[in-house]
């Protein structure tokens, strides 16, 4: 088979990144079984895959503490089933899925009590815009790039300034982010990316149609996208995290420099290390000035 930089791609060839949210504290409290999920999630890969021969599917697992790749179509070796008795989708994927929740859940044994529950989104989305830029660096001829992010743990606060950097080099690269929310909450994160990188964001109102919402709003191609009327998000959460305790804010203080985020005043910028306070203290010598020229001499 034809190696891929030598096919011609058509407008309507994808490359298919998947983020997959693996996080076993997540899924222990989920209505939705893990196994289920996996099922519709690999019912969609292969109907990515049967749609155009010229598509490729790279599957990234998210986990607690962690994240890897655990499946690349592709692969030469996926291409064959040595047992012959499984697709090699399935038997490929799921070996390299138990070898990383067995390493991610040794990672995870040290972990301090009554830290948030949430995956390595930064992580996932760091090596899914490597592979693109890696993908682009190899030739013209490549499909076209997006990322799904099926994620259910909520936001990690500390990943804040990780995952923006992330969503800004796939904006500038112009690769959208699709997300997919499974939580009982919305993630503002993925909002956020969505949003900026002109992404589509779904959270299914019943996930046991789960492989429907996928098939139906993710399975379309870039071109495609053009003609159909996608879901938009009512409203997007634009609130950011301090730089100094990790919180989700509404108000906050920034940094005229480096416009790192903070939720109490500081006399200096953790981050850059620029002094605060030298413009309100030269408003107070102005208006203390002001005030001795208006006050009338005795």
């Amino acid at each position: 088979m034809a190696s891929a930089p030598s096919k011609l791609y058509a407008d309507d060839a994808s490359l298919l990144m998947v983020l997959l949210d693996t996080n076993p504290f997540f899924w222990s409290t989920s209505s939705l079984a893990f196994s289920q999920f996996l099922s519709h999630v690999l019912s969609f890969l292969n109907s990515i895959l049967l749609l155009n021969q010229l598509n490729q599917v790279v599957v990234i697992a998210t986990g607690y503490s962690s994240c890897g790749y655990i499946y690349d179509s592709s692969s030469a070796t996926n291409m064959s089933n040595e047992n012959g008795g499984m697709p090699a989708l399935y038997s490929s994927l799921l070996w390299s899925l138990e070898e990383f929740l067995n390493k991610d859940e040794q990672l995870s044994k040290g972990e301090p009590e009554g830290k948030i529950a949430s995956s390595l989104l930064s992580g996932s989305l760091s090596l899914a815009v490597c592979y693109i830029q890696r993908v682009f660096r190899s030739g013209p001829l490549h499909p076209q790039p997006r990322i799904l992010c099926l994620q259910g743990s909520p936001d990690g606060p500390e990943q804040y300034v990780a995952i923006m950097n992330a969503i800004f080099s796939a904006q500038r690269s112009m690769v959208p982010i699709d997300s997919c929310c499974v939580g009982a909450h919305n993630s503002a994160f993925l909002q956020q990316a969505s949003y900026i990188t002109g992404g589509v964001y779904v959270k299914p109102q019943h996930l046991d149609g789960l492989f429907q919402y996928l098939t139906t709003v993710f399975a379309t191609d870039l071109h495609s996208r053009c003609f159909l009327q996608l879901p938009r998000p009512v409203g997007v959460d634009f609130r950011a995290s301090c730089f100094c305790h990790k919180n989700t804010i509404d108000m906050g203080y920034i940094c005229s420099v480096c416009l790192s985020i903070f939720c109490k005043h500081h006399k200096k910028c953790s981050t850059c290390g620029s002094v605060f306070g030298q413009a309100q203290a030269k408003s107070d010598v102005a208006s203390a000035s002001d005030r001795k020229r208006k006050t009338p001499e005795a």
